[in-house]
């Protein structure tokens, strides 16, 4: 379990990352697809720009508002809660696949991958060179990094939280019947001889317990309290 939030903090890491790498270059991407399209027969080559500056954005920030929700569910799987787990796996086959998908696009190249040109636009590789002539050049094998990472780091955790030992940290212990206590007593069964009653109960006035309200104790020389009777020797009183 200790592994496996660790991995999964390991790709929260890296999609923080990522997103800090996408806000830094978005910018010269985007100025980049806008002068690709000027010279194209394209109407609004802004807008095209602008679409491509959105979708970048909004991506990298779902990414990682999913990636922030594994974190946090790593820290209720610590404390052995199974709908966390069954929430993990939810989320993560999700991003899994969008992680997986984003590292063959950008291993295939965002616009060369599609197939097709723009109509009246220009070709993809075109768009492709005009990007990686304005970015950094370690950026492209900088990301690829971070993806791969990130789908390792996912796939492991979530094996490991379908492991026979994950089942036993998060199967629950059942509540068996304890025995009594030794010397306890209980209301409504009747105590061993020796013991003290209990408060509220009243005692039975047999030898070892105090005698009840309104009982004259009893001598300890004389067991009770007949009078004498004749005995060799002894005068018997007058009347």
């Amino acid at each position: 379990m200790t592994i496996s939030s660790y991995l999964l903090f390991l790709f929260l890491a890296c999609q923080v990352i990522s997103l800090i790498i996408t806000l830094a270059t978005i910018g010269k991407t985007r100025d980049a697809i806008r002068d690709a399209y000027a010279g194209s027969s394209v109407q609004n080559p802004d807008q095209v720009a602008d679409v491509f500056f959105a979708i970048g954005i909004g991506s990298g920030i779902l990414l990682l508002l999913l990636a922030i929700a594994l974190g946090v569910l790593a820290l209720f799987n610590n404390q052995g809660r199974n709908g966390s787990r069954i929430t993990t796996w939810i989320v993560g086959g999700i991003m899994i696949c969008c992680t997986g998908g984003g590292l063959i696009s950008g291993a295939a190249g965002s616009f060369t991958s599609g197939g097709g040109d723009t109509a009246g636009g220009p070709s993809g590789e075109e768009v492709q060179r005009r990007i990686e002539e304005a970015v950094p050049s370690w950026v492209t094998p900088v990301s690829l990094l971070l993806g791969v990472v990130s789908l390792l780091a996912l796939l492991a955790a979530l094996i490991l939280l379908a492991l026979p030992k994950a089942n036993e940290f998060f199967r629950k212990p059942a509540v068996g019947w304890e025995p009594p206590t030794p010397g306890a007593s209980y209301p409504g069964y009747p105590q061993t001889p020796g013991q003290s009653a209990q408060p509220g109960y009243p005692s039975t006035g047999e030898p070892g317990y105090p005698s009840q309200p309104g009982t004259p104790p009893s001598s300890p020389d004389r067991p009770d309290d007949t009078p004498p009777t004749d005995r060799p020797g002894t005068t018997p009183p007058s009347s």
